[in-house]
């Protein structure tokens, strides 16, 4: 009864257990490490799917937005970040708005920042996480104000990234993957964030960098 309510209701497998215990059963999902043997088969063919993703970034993130995986064409994008940003965990939206992370080289981070942190809070008000709530307020002190008006690309929820790279400037759009039909906790909450480009342009200089770093 108490897992088919859950069902219903749509709950996280992590609050799931929860109201198991709660109800005096024991927790009915799994929760692996990303590397343990038992998630084996399902860590491989995400891995292939990012690896399949390039020339263009892909990356895996926890429910905390740490990085768990991610292909070389993301490595690349990053590799020029202050190295203590590198050190895990990384936190992805840290990565992305801290001075010495990518935030320098966002031409339009004022807007992409508000961004990123709507949707953090939208996530806490889901699922409350002390510690996205803290990550949340750090990041607020690091970015500029909120533009007071939508800048001419804003469309809705849809705000284009836009990156300086060493090649010319990239336009990028991004999709969210989740693995609803997942029985166990950790690849239950895992998100698969794609990064496509929104041009021609974008398309041509990810691949013409992925293909250079190849024969390098």
């Amino acid at each position: 009864m108490v897992i088919r309510l859950a069902e219903s209701l749509e709950v996280p497998l992590r609050e799931r257990n929860t109201l198991l215990l709660s109800a005096g059963y024991a927790p009915a999902y799994q929760e692996s490490d990303w590397n343990d043997e038992s998630i084996t088969p399902v860590r491989r063919a995400l891995e292939s799917v990012l690896r399949g993703h390039e020339p263009y970034p892909a990356i895996l993130v926890d429910r905390r937005g740490n990085l768990v995986a991610a292909n070389n064409a993301f490595h690349t994008l990053t590799e020029d970040v202050a190295p203590d940003l590198r050190v895990p965990p990384i936190n992805v939206a840290r990565l992305f708005l801290h001075p010495e992370g990518l935030a320098p080289r966002i031409a339009n981070l004022d807007e992409w920042a508000w961004h990123v942190l709507d949707g953090l809070r939208l996530q806490t008000a889901r699922n409350p996480n002390p510690q996205l709530t803290t990550l949340i307020d750090e990041l607020v002190a690091l970015v500029p104000n909120r533009p007071k008006k939508p800048g001419p690309e804003h469309l809705g929820f849809a705000v284009p990234l836009r990156l300086h790279a060493r090649r010319g400037e990239l336009h990028l759009m991004t999709t969210l993957s989740h693995f609803g039909t997942a029985l166990d906790v950790t690849v239950a909450e895992l998100k698969l964030e794609a990064f496509l480009p929104a041009d021609e342009k974008t398309a041509a200089l990810l691949a013409t960098t992925i293909t250079h770093q190849r024969t390098t």
